[in-house]
């Protein structure tokens, strides 16, 4: 790869072998390396610009999560190494809480979550980034809702005035990737599905999903088949109904030895006005990002279908919006 470190084969020999190094390596000081020194990476939590930030963050989690591992479990990406290339890489992680931290006093537990993130790079630095982690999972897993979780982050930030303000347009910041990812069929397609479920159209699910689909979706749910991917898709969008859904970025592959795949980051932004996933309506102005990754394939002759699934957004920081302005905060 031209531009790149030529211990690396290709660019997901990159991005999982550069994790590995900065984390479970604990070679964090080669974030100066391959971190540019103003990169913006952007959370549902928060949005931080330059590498000093980021290499204290990934300080405090690991000593939070001393034994934490980042198995990647894909790379999907579009770019050459010659224009920059974007990432999305899945992560499962694991991870024992094992001192006090940013989830409160040490519980001892043990954990197991995904994270997606959107890397942009070139010239062998990243120097833009979209990162969700599965907050759910992990609250949920260390004894808190989302929302009690989120609660408490207002008043441990020094209260709603004070606190972190989550990822909204507002406090967004542009960086050096203006790129919307490559026209492969399959990022196509599972873009048109994601865009029919949200228009309401679900009847998207059973007429492009396998009725044997596998999917992952946020606080570390797994569900099987038609039925629960409406149930969750449903939930989402019968909370935010007149949300503008939009899609940021999308990406197809097709390569040796996998099945087709596509990576979809979208967002919805507008107002907490349903029923739905999210509780009763607040009226509360929201704004969700989130990253799909999909895969399809077929048993048989018939034709290719979304036979598996994965979906991420941070139900933590929805509630933090939700509750800093709808009253809920006391």
């Amino acid at each position: 790869m031209k531009g790149f470190d030529p211990k690396f084969s290709d660019f997901p020999d990159y991005i999982i072998g550069i994790t590995k190094e900065i984390w479970e390596d604990r070679r964090i000081a080669t974030l100066k390396d391959y971190y540019a020194p103003d990169i913006i990476v952007r959370s549902p939590a928060s949005v931080v610009v330059g590498n000093n930030q980021v290499i204290a963050s990934t300080m405090a989690t690991l000593a939070e999560f001393p034994d934490r591992q980042l198995l990647g479990e894909d790379v999907i990406w579009s770019g050459t190494p010659e224009t920059s290339m974007l990432s999305s890489h899945r992560i499962l992680s694991t991870a024992t809480h094992a001192a006090d931290g940013i989830y409160g006093k040490v519980t001892g537990t043990r954990l197991r979550y995904r994270i997606i993130a959107d890397c942009h790079a070139i010239g062998n630095q990243i120097n833009d980034e979209w990162l969700i982690r599965d907050q759910g999972a992990i609250v949920r897993q260390l004894g808190w809702t989302p929302k009690d979780y989120a609660h408490e982050m207002i008043v441990r930030e020094g209260g709603a005035e004070a606190c972190v303000q989550p990822l909204t347009p507002a406090t967004d910041r542009e960086g050096p990737y203006t790129g919307r990812g490559n026209d492969n069929e399959w990022g196509a397609r599972y873009a048109e599905i994601l865009t029919r479920i949200m228009g309401a159209d679900m009847a998207a699910i059973p007429a492009e999903y396998d009725r044997a689909v596998q999917a992952e979706y946020p606080g570390g749910v797994s569900v099987n088949g038609w039925d629960a991917i409406d149930r969750f898709w449903m939930g989402l969008r019968a909370s935010f109904p007149s949300a503008k859904f939009e899609i940021h970025h999308q990406i197809g592959r097709n390569d040796p030895f996998m099945a087709p795949r596509a990576a979809i980051r979208w967002s919805l932004n507008g107002f907490h006005e349903g029923n739905g996933a999210f509780g009763a309506p607040t009226g509360a102005e929201v704004y969700v990002l989130g990253i799909s990754h999909a895969e399809f394939g077929s048993l048989g002759t018939s034709r290719p279908t979304l036979r598996r699934e994965w979906t991420l957004f941070d139900e933590t920081a929805i509630w933090k919006q939700i509750v800093l302005q709808s009253g809920l905060f006391t």
